[in-house]
Formats: structure tokens, sequence, C-alpha cells
């Protein structure tokens, strides 16, 4: 059994198996090896393991991470869902976005 990684970040929560997908799918989008997206999973908060499982990717926040939109993920991860720039991520991905946490 692995050890669980300890994470600051909330991110895919509540969970929408629509919005995540598949270490191997976010590196092709991303142009970097799966290693990387991990990496950014880890140190952005992109992506989680999902049942102490697998490595899942959140679409909207990978698009934020791209972008180089950090404000719109400092967002995202405070759980502002109904804020405009997490919105606008959730719309272009095709991902039905929570409600707001706040």
């Amino acid at each position: 059994m692995r050890p669980a990684e300890e994470s600051a970040f909330i991110v895919l929560i509540p969970y929408n198996p629509r919005e995540g997908m598949s270490l191997k799918e976010a590196a092709a989008r991303a142009g970097k090896s799966q290693t990387t997206v991990k990496n950014w999973c880890l140190s952005k908060g992109i992506g989680r393991r999902v049942g102490g499982g697998v490595w899942i990717v959140s679409r909207p926040a990978l698009d934020m991470l791209l972008d180089g939109n950090e404000a719109a993920l400092l967002l995202y991860h405070q759980g502002r869902f109904d804020s405009s720039e997490v919105r606008r991520y959730f719309e272009r991905t095709k991902v039905p976005c929570p409600e707001s946490a706040s």
C-alpha cells in the first residue's frame, strides 16, 4: 500500500468524474510527461489521488495552470465556483461547475 500524499489543495471536491482525466490524458493535453503532470498535481494542486489509488487531474485546473492564470487556480482551490474566472474554465472544458463552497 502506498503512503498518502499530503496536500494543502482542495481539488476535485466535490468529485465529479466528468471533471477528471488520467495522468496520461493530461500529459498529452499539456505536451508534457506524466511525471511532470504528477508533480504539478502535488505542487500546483491540479489533481489528486481518488480513493488513494490512481491520479486524476482536473480539466479546468489544468487549463488554468497552462494559461498561467494563478488567480483563477487560487479561487478554484478556495471552492469559489461562483467566480466568473473559475466558471469560465468549467464552461470551456464543458464540465458542470459545482456550487460554491462559500
